[in-house]
């Protein structure tokens, strides 16, 4: 997913980084405060990524759910601490370049600094001797759906989640097997709040898992543990929303979705007897 991530988004989809030449790296990195005192930092995800002996890049990813007005401030730090840390090797130094993402998740669009100067208030004449500072900001949730089908990995489960949440304000799920189900279903827990995600369950000698199953997942449970109407609501909003789109009848939407019109109309006799 990390190797997928940063291929989709720095080159277009193209294969550069491939996930043998990813190594892990230190996450934490250290430093003294105007009082003296020592603070720790942690960033989300570094991994160094290499072509055998020899260190081409650090990449960094940070995931943001909430906009912040200090992230330039932030990411200097951490970068700042990962190019501090080369020179601590043996001369000749290896020196190499550091690269953060930040990963913002929202459905309405950053409007926080992305750069340094876009933080401070700086007088023209002062400007040609401070050194600017831009983030590399990807906003996940308006990406197009071309880039989201760029993903090969797992992570395209994740996207496709964001930008229909912010589309649609809900998700219809695809019929795409997921191959780390419970890191994939654990992200989405973080990131969207929706503790579903790691509740619901999932039979441990299940071969092949779908997003189409875990919502499925949702509802059974809902509807098993008499939960509101809404948790109903998830399966026939998926159906009858492709009925709309594709004016298709609700037996062929199910089968489109990989679910059994019977579950679809069970979830919908549900509902009308909440009501």
């Amino acid at each position: 997913m990390f190797a997928d991530i940063c291929n989709v988004l720095l080159f277009n989809g193209e294969e550069r980084i491939l996930p043998e030449q990813l190594m892990e790296t230190g996450r934490t990195s250290q430093y003294k405060a105007d009082d003296g005192s020592i603070h720790q930092e942690d960033r989300d995800v570094a991994k160094y990524w290499k072509n055998g002996k020899i260190k081409i890049a650090l990449f960094g990813l940070e995931n943001q759910m909430n906009k912040i007005d200090y992230m330039p401030r932030r990411i200097i730090g951490y970068d700042g601490a990962s190019y501090r840390s080369q020179l601590l090797g043996e001369k000749p130094y290896d020196i190499f370049p550091v690269i953060t993402l930040v990963l913002y998740y929202g459905t309405t669009r950053w409007d926080e600094p992305i750069s340094l100067f876009e933080e401070l208030k700086i007088s023209e004449e002062l400007k040609p001797l401070v050194n600017d500072y831009k983030i590399n900001l990807y906003e996940i949730a308006f990406l197009e759906q071309e880039q989201v089908k760029l993903f090969k990995s797992d992570f395209r489960v994740v996207a496709d989640y964001f930008v229909q949440k912010r589309m649609k304000k809900k998700y219809i799920p695809t019929s795409k097997i997921l191959r780390h189900v419970d890191e994939v279903l654990k992200m989405l827990a973080a990131l969207s709040g929706d503790d579903r995600f790691v509740s619901v369950n999932i039979p441990q000698e299940k071969g092949v898992v779908t997003m189409c199953e875990i919502v499925d997942g949702f509802i059974s449970q809902g509807l098993s543990q008499g939960l509101s109407q809404g948790e109903a609501r998830t399966l026939v909003q998926c159906v009858e929303a492709l009925m709309a789109s594709e004016d298709i009848t609700a037996s062929e939407a199910c089968e489109k979705l990989n679910r059994k019109f019977e579950d679809y109309e069970k979830a919908k006799n549900n509902i009308l007897e909440i009501a």
